[in-house]
């Protein structure tokens, strides 16, 4: 395991919640490193899976070839305590700025909520209506990540942690990696509960079904992944449900989990059945009622145009 305590730290910080951050070097380039969060009561895991689930989350993107932050899982430490954390590749620079979706969205003057709001009518809405980069890419990079998020079971891919990389000197946005993504795959599930996870289809079940659920809303209600997968007709969202289940290769996520030698096999195995669930349960009926809406339109289509033709 790599041990980030020697490493060289810097002034630079760095916002958000979930634990603590510090900037590092290591090998000649900076690093946010993250620590676990601080457990509200005491568990076996002491949340330091939240740290894992940024790691798996992150590779799982990179899988599924969305750009994505590079992760390393390493140990810190400290006072003679070790923790289990995670080394995420800083990727802004001087005169190059992140800037969160909420940041944009608060740039649409008529939006009817404020850059935070996550309602998916007036996401999808500032998507359309703005001029700073362009609009079909960012609408493929959100509809990417909802899919991804709903497979890896995100429950906190908000406006604020997803974004561009603001260039100074030439006033232009491109996106960001994907990043953040420590919200995944149960974070705060200690050794008890994964237990009773595997051992009872009824609390299975609820955690695929039920919750997490998305942070994005409809009618100030959390989207229930599968439940907004299996029924809608967002053509942009069909294509990317076809788009990333095509990509996705569930044998290799489970191998590379397998060889993940921090962890040990319980959590492995936790993991490894929650997305083999997830894939199964939710990703696959979504791409079968997609792929047929999809060749469904395409046949409709092309009745048209023949019909115009002749």
């Amino acid at each position: 395991m790599i041990d980030f305590s020697k490493c060289k730290v810097f002034n630079k910080s760095y916002a958000g919640a979930n634990g603590s951050k510090i900037c590092i070097e290591y090998n000649n380039e900076k690093y946010m490193l993250k620590f676990p969060s601080a457990p509200t009561k005491k568990t076996e895991l002491s949340y330091a899976n939240g740290c894992v689930s940024e790691y798996i989350g992150c590779h799982i993107y990179e899988m599924a070839d969305i750009p994505v932050q590079k992760t390393i899982l390493g140990k810190y430490n400290k006072n003679n305590k070790e923790k289990l954390v995670v080394a995420c590749k800083d990727f802004t620079d001087i005169g190059i700025i992140l800037q969160d979706f909420g940041s944009l969205k608060n740039q649409i003057i008529d939006s009817i909520n404020n850059g935070y709001g996550t309602e998916l009518p007036d996401i999808l809405q500032t998507i359309e209506e703005q001029n700073s980069i362009n609009s079909i890419e960012l609408k493929e990079r959100f509809w990417d990540m909802f899919i991804l998020d709903a497979f890896l079971g995100n429950f906190d891919r908000h406006n604020g942690n997803w974004g561009f990389l603001y260039n100074q000197y030439t006033d232009e946005l491109k996106l960001a990696p994907v990043y953040d993504c420590g919200s995944c795959l149960f974070p705060q599930a200690d050794k008890n509960m994964i237990k009773k996870i595997l051992e009872n289809k009824g609390e299975m079940n609820t955690r695929i079904y039920n919750f997490p659920a998305s942070a994005i809303r409809i009618d100030n209600k959390k989207i229930l992944y599968h439940k907004f997968l299996t029924t809608t007709d967002n053509i942009d969202c069909l294509y990317a449900i076809k788009s990333i289940y095509e990509k996705l290769n569930i044998n290799s996520i489970l191998n590379f989990i397998d060889n993940i030698e921090e962890i040990d096999n319980l959590q492995k195995t936790f993991y490894k059945t929650m997305l083999e669930k997830r894939y199964d349960l939710i990703l696959t009926p979504a791409y079968d009622r997609a792929n047929q809406l999809l060749k469904d339109i395409s046949v409709e289509n092309e009745c048209i145009d023949n019909e115009y033709e002749r």
